[in-house]
């Protein structure tokens, strides 16, 4: 949900062209490496708002060139482990940022929602750091992902008519997302999804230990209350607002 500052805002809204010939450095992951897994949750209603957000037209993972190519490179550290990464998001469009906002002040919330942040009001998401009106996501540079176990069974799929538990509760009380068990759901907006929580099992601890060397060693840093966020210092500074398409 969260991240950080961008400095400019160029603004790509309304050309389909960008399918086939992204601005600024752009790629689409699976161009770069096929085989990290895309799960792109703001382009279905499994999120926060329940909904697609604005500027999502597919469920397409792009980041900028660099950041692509050191995914790939952690994903070729994860293969002779059986593991993948699974993306979550990766470039946001300025657009979804203004609609995340706006969503978070329009004085309503479902018990959907609430799956999300159990803790408190989704009012609080700013005070608390969890949504900012910039975000790191828009300049291409941050991505939100975690680990899959390749040997594991991953076929469990979310239901938007089931009642799932909250964000913390235990795996298989929460809604599925096909990966290891991280202690927390993605965008769990609690101290439980803080990177280096307490409240969590020694295996989980690991896996998050795992994923957040791995990125490191390509230069990620992780953002320390969201076990999922990682971007790469220098790689994007000013904010696009070009929608999200199709790859071919």
């Amino acid at each position: 949900m969260i991240a950080l500052l961008a400095i400019a805002l160029i603004s790509g809204a309304g050309s389909s062209a960008f399918a086939e010939n992204l601005p600024g450095g752009f790629v689409f992951l699976r161009d770069v490496d096929p085989t990290i897994i895309q799960d792109i949750r703001y382009a279905s209603a499994n999120n926060f708002m329940g909904r697609p957000i604005a500027g999502y037209g597919a469920a397409e993972c792009v980041v900028k060139r660099e950041v692509g190519r050191r995914l790939r490179a952690v994903q070729q550290e994860l293969a002779p482990q059986k593991l993948s990464l699974k993306m979550f998001d990766c470039y946001r469009p300025a657009r979804a940022v203004a609609d995340m906002v706006a969503w978070s002040k329009n004085g309503k919330e479902t018990a959907s929602e609430r799956r999300y942040n159990p803790a408190f009001s989704k009012a609080d998401l700013f005070r608390l750091g969890y949504i900012a009106t910039h975000s790191g996501h828009s300049t291409g540079s941050a991505v939100d992902l975690t680990l899959v176990d390749l040997t594991a069974d991953n076929s469990r799929k979310f239901d938007p008519a089931k009642d799932y538990a909250d964000c913390t509760a235990p795996v298989a009380a929460r809604a599925p997302e096909g990966s290891v068990d991280m202690g927390t759901g993605y965008d769990c907006s609690d101290a439980k999804g803080h990177t280096a929580a307490s409240a969590i099992t020694p295996a989980q601890r690991r896996w998050r230990n795992l994923l957040v060397a791995a990125m490191a060693r390509q230069g990620f840093a992780n953002y320390s209350k969201e076990w999922w966020h990682f971007s790469l210092p220098g790689a994007g500074a000013a904010a696009y607002d070009f929608p999200i398409t199709r790859a071919h």
